[in-house]
This record gives C-alpha cells, structure tokens and sequence, in this order.
C-alpha cells in the first residue's frame, strides 16, 4: 500500500506519516523545506519530497502510476483543488483536510467572526456552512479562511472522485507549528508559580489530537467514499482540565488562578464564549477508533514543545 501525504510535516501529516509507515505502508510526504522534516519520520522509512503545493505538475509525477491514499492538508483555494481533481482519478482514496471553522449558527455566526457563534452539542456534519469564497479572496486571512476551506470542499465532493472531506477542530500534537501549548510550557519551564486562566478556565474548545485523525484517515483508507467526517478526540475537557494536563507531564507544581471575567493576562487559545463540541458518530460508524483521550494526549505535545525550547 502507498500513501502521498501533501504536507507531510506538520502535526496532522507527520502522525499519518508515521501511523501508515509503523502499518507497512509506503509513504511519500511533500513540504517546501526538508530542514522541517522531522528525523523520526526519515527513521521509520518516509520520504521526504521538496514540492509546492501549487506545483500540480510535480505532483502528478510523485502519484504517478497511482496510489492507495493521498491526503491533501495543504488545500487552501478552491483553484488548487480544480487544479488537482485530474491526478485524483489515480487514487483509491483521497483525502483533504478541512476546518471546523466552517460552520455557521443560526445567525450567522462563526468561529472566525467578531459574535460567537451558539452551535448545538455536539455538531453534525450535516450543520450548515458558510457559502464558498471566489477565487479571488485570500484564504490566509481570518475572514477568508473558513469560506476558502468551504470552496475546497464544494470542488472535491462534486467532482464524482470518492474523496473524504475531514473537519478537525484544534489540533494538538508533535510537530505542531504553531502549537497551542507553548505558551503554557513556557512558563511552566521557566518556573511561574501561578498560570491566570479567563472564566474560571470551564471554557470548552473541542480538542483533535494529531493522532486521532491519523487513525482516522487510516480507516478511511480501506473504505473511499465522497464524505464529510468530523475529527475530534473523545473527550471535551475544560481549559481548566488541559492546563493542568499539561502541567502534570511538565511535572509542573504551580497553581492555576482561576479568574471570574476576561481579564487579559488570563487569556488561552481555548477560550470559547459557547462550548464548541464536535460529533464523531459518522466516524465511529466507519470502524474509527481514537488512539486516546484528548486529556492524555495533549501531554504529547507539550513534551514535545519543551524539548524545543
């Protein structure tokens, strides 16, 4: 079995990645810096490929006569995914990577917008979304990014190809690039006796370990269909709850402040107004099952950011 992973390096792609290779598989990741290619990833038998996203060329070339799965974390315009749909047709499964940011309350309300939005617990699929960006609007903005995601989305599950749609919600895990721990394993590491959380830290932000959604995307490998598939960890704990998992992997003896209001310095990447919590049934329904607890997993990265410290 052969996988093609574009991009390859980051949290979702490295634990896919790695997932596939420790499986038997074949795996060709893609990414524009070899440098970012992490060496346990080289060690398990994973290659790495230096190509743009947009160069569909070079792409074609590296599915060539074909491949079991290819997973695309790197669509961010509904062009690239046009630009694609031919070489897809060689592919027994493929997959794109989505966004959870692309749902829409009732009022038109989303996560990227100025309101929060009030979405029912746990959220479908079958939500609504956003309409779909042009062309011309910048998917790397916080306005354009989820209708991007959005027009992806519209272009491959129209396009007849069996092609999984994957929505995960905040994604943790080793080799994140912008990791949402780091701020807390910071100041852990450097020894601050007390760590402010807003709202008393009992915010719910659903969390997607890395890891979860490689099992994921591995169950969907040996079963291609045109779907949408939320990816989340199994369990919804409070910012409270991840701060102090992630203090105890640092072996951390500090306290948490937990504050009444919204004051700055109390400030999280999980601080959402309504609880935002993701439905996995469709998944389930697959055969999926999650490597862990969210809780448990979270401890993953924040080792992991620690070391680069």
């Amino acid at each position: 079995m052969r996988a093609v992973i574009l991009g390859g390096t980051g949290a979702i792609g490295g634990a896919a990645a790695s997932r596939l290779a420790r499986a038997g598989w074949a795996v060709d990741v893609t990414g524009r810096s070899p440098e970012l290619m992490p060496q346990q990833l080289r060690d398990a038998g994973v290659r790495f490929h230096e190509i743009d996203r947009d160069d569909t060329s070079a792409i074609e070339r590296l599915i060539g006569s074909g491949a079991d799965l290819l997973v695309d974390l790197l669509a961010y315009r509904a062009a690239q995914a046009r630009a694609l749909v031919p070489a897809l047709g060689a592919v027994g499964s493929p997959v794109v990577i989505s966004s959870r940011a692309v749902y829409v309350d009732a009022e038109g309300h989303h996560i990227n917008g100025d309101a929060p939005p009030r979405f029912p617990v746990p959220l479908a699929e079958s939500h609504p979304t956003l309409p779909p960006a042009g062309d011309d609007v910048d998917p790397y903005t916080r306005e354009g990014y989820a209708p991007c995601k959005v027009a992806v989305e519209r272009v491959l599950l129209d396009s007849g190809l069996p092609v999984t749609v994957i929505r995960p919600s905040k994604v943790h895990g080793r080799w994140a690039r912008n990791a949402r721990t780091r701020m807390f394993v910071e100041r852990m590491v450097r020894g601050d006796e007390a760590i402010p959380l807003a709202r008393r830290g009992a915010s719910i932000d659903h969390l997607t370990a890395a890891d979860n959604t490689a099992a994921l995307i591995e169950t969907v490998a040996g079963s291609p269909a045109a779907r949408v598939l939320n990816s989340a960890d199994p369990d919804a704990p409070s910012a409270a709850e991840i701060v102090r998992a992630i203090g105890d992997a640092l072996e951390w003896r500090g306290r948490i402040e937990l504050l009444p209001g919204d004051e700055d310095r109390g400030a999280h990447p999980w601080a959402a107004p309504n609880p935002i919590v993701l439905d996995t049934t469709a998944a389930r329904r697959l055969g999926y099952r999650p490597v862990g607890r969210g809780i448990d997993l979270i401890a993953d990265e924040a080792r992991w950011v620690a070391t680069t410290l």
